[in-house]
C-alpha cells in the first residue's frame, strides 16, 4: 500500500476504534448494572437485540445513502448517533429508557459501519481488499480490548462512570472526524437518487446478488456468535463467580489475540489458503469452541475456549467482508449495507433467543450457537461462489 492509503486507513481505524471502545467500556459493568435495576438474562438479550434490530432496519438505507451522499457524512452522522445513545444510557434510570438508547445506538452503527467499509473499498485495489478490511477489523478488536479493560476499572469509581466516559469519547470521535476525514467516493461514479426501498424489499433484492451466500453465512455466524457473547458476562458471573474485573481481563486478553491476528496474519492466511478454505477451517474451529464451552468446568478452561472462539471469528469477519466487497462491483455502499443488515438479523435473533434460553438453563445458549455454526460450516462447504471473483 502507498503512504496515502495507509494514512487514510489509519484515520478510519481510529474512527472505528473509538466507536467500538465507547461501547465496549460498558461490557464489564453490564451484569451488575442489570442486577441494580432488577433485570437478568432476558433484558441482556433484549438490549443487544434491540440495538441490532434498529441497525437491521436502517442498514440497507444507510448503505444506499453512503453511495448517494458520500462516505464522510455517513461516518460523522453514525458517530454522532453512537455518542447520543451513550448519553441517554448514562441518564437512564429504567430499562425502558435503556432500550431507547439502544435504538439510537443501532441507527448510529447502521450509518457508520457500511460507510467505513465502503471507504476501504474506495481506497484499495481488489488485491489489497483483504488487508484493508483486516486492518479495520483489527481496530474493532482493539476497541473491544481497550474499552472493557477501562470499563472494568472505572466501575470502581461508580457503576455509571463507564457510561459517561463512553459518551465523552463518542463526542471526541465526532470532532476528530469532522476535522480529519476526507471524502473518498469517486466523483465520476454516480448513484441514482432513488427513493429508499423498504428494508424487506432490499433484502429480497439481495437474493439475486452474487454475494448472497456470503451474506447468509454472515447472518448465521453472527447468530451463533452473539448468542455466545450476549450471555458471556452473565455466565462466568453465575457459574464461576467472576467479577467485573475478571470479565474485563477475559475480553481484553482475547481481544489482544484478535488484534495481532488481524494486523499481521489474516492477509497471509488468505493469500495462502484462499477465502473459501479459510471459511471452512475457522468455522469448524469456532464450532469446536462452542462444543467445549458446554463441558467447561472452570473459569480458566472457559477463558481458553473464549480465546479460541474470538481468534477464529477475528479471521472470519474480514474474510467474509472481503468476499462480499469483491463480488459487489460498483455498489459497495449497498453491499456493505446489506452485509450490516444480515449481520444485524443474526445479532437480533442470537441474543434474543440466548437471553430467553439462558433463563431456562445457562448452558442452552451455547448449544444453540453450536447448532447454527455447524449449519454455517456446511453452507460454506457447499458454496462455490469464489469462482465468480475477477481480480
Amino acid at each position: 500500500m502507498t503512504k496515502d492509503q495507509r494514512k487514510k486507513l489509519f484515520v478510519l481505524m481510529i474512527n472505528m476504534f473509538i466507536a467500538v471502545a465507547s461501547f465496549g467500556i460498558i461490557i464489564p459493568i453490564l451484569p451488575s448494572y442489570l442486577k441494580s435495576i432488577g433485570q437478568g438474562g432476558t433484558a441482556a438479550g433484549l438490549m443487544i437485540a434491540i440495538f441490532a434490530g434498529a441497525q437491521l432496519i436502517m442498514s440497507p438505507i444507510a448503505g444506499k445513502w453512503a453511495d448517494q451522499y458520500g462516505r464522510r457524512i455517513m461516518i460523522i452522522a453514525g458517530l454522532s448517533g453512537l455518542a447520543l445513545s451513550m448519553f441517554v444510557f448514562y441518564l437512564s434510570d429504567s430499562v425502558g429508557i435503556l432500550y431507547v438508547s439502544r435504538v439510537i445506538g443501532g441507527v448510529g452503527a447502521a450509518l457508520l459501519i457500511p460507510a467505513i467499509f465502503a471507504y476501504v473499498a474506495d481506497i484499495t485495489t481488489m488485491d489489497q481488499r483483504a488487508k484493508g478490511n483486516s486492518f479495520i477489523s483489527a481496530s474493532m478488536s482493539l476497541g473491544i480490548v481497550i474499552g472493557p479493560g477501562i470499563g472494568g476499572f472505572l466501575a470502581d469509581f461508580g457503576l455509571k462512570m463507564p457510561l459517561l466516559i463512553s459518551a465523552v469519547v463518542g463526542v471526541l470521535a465526532v470532532i476528530f472526524s469532522m476535522f480529519v476525514l476526507k471524502e473518498s467516493k469517486p466523483e465520476d461514479v454516480g448513484t441514482p437518487e432513488t427513493k429508499p426501498e423498504p428494508m424487506v424489499k432490499e433484502i429480497v433484492q439481495s437474493f439475486k446478488k452474487p454475494y448472497f451466500i456470503p451474506l447468509v453465512i454472515t447472518l448465521v455466524m453472527s447468530f451463533g456468535l452473539m448468542a455466545y457473547e450476549s450471555v458471556l458476562g452473565l455466565f462466568v458471573d453465575n457459574e464461576f463467580g467472576a467479577s467485573p474485573q475478571d470479565i474485563a481481563w477475559m475480553v481484553t486478553a482475547t481481544g489482544i489475540v484478535s488484534v495481532i491476528v488481524q494486523l499481521f496474519a489474516v492477509d497471509k492466511i488468505v493469500r495462502r489458503f484462499g477465502e473459501a478454505n479459510v471459511l471452512k477451517i475457522f468455522l469448524g474451529i469456532t464450532a469446536l469452541g462452542f462444543f467445549l464451552s458446554i463441558v467447561a468446568s472452570s473459569y480458566a478452561f472457559f477463558f481458553v475456549i473464549t480465546m479460541i472462539i474470538f481468534l477464529s471469528t477475528s479471521i472470519l469477519r474480514p474474510v467474509l467482508t472481503t468476499l462480499i466487497s469483491k463480488l459487489a462491483g460498483q455498489e459497495q455502499g449497498f453491499a456493505m449495507g446489506m452485509n450490516n443488515a444480515y449481520m444485524s438479523i443474526g445479532n437480533v435473533l442470537g441474543p434474543l433467543l440466548a437471553g430467553l434460553l439462558y433463563d431456562v438453563h445457562i448452558i442452552y445458549p451455547f448449544v444453540l450457537g453450536l447448532i447454527v455454526l455447524l449449519i454455517t460450516m456446511i453452507g460454506s462447504i457447499l458454496w462455490k461462489g469464489t469462482k465468480k471473483i475477477v481480480v
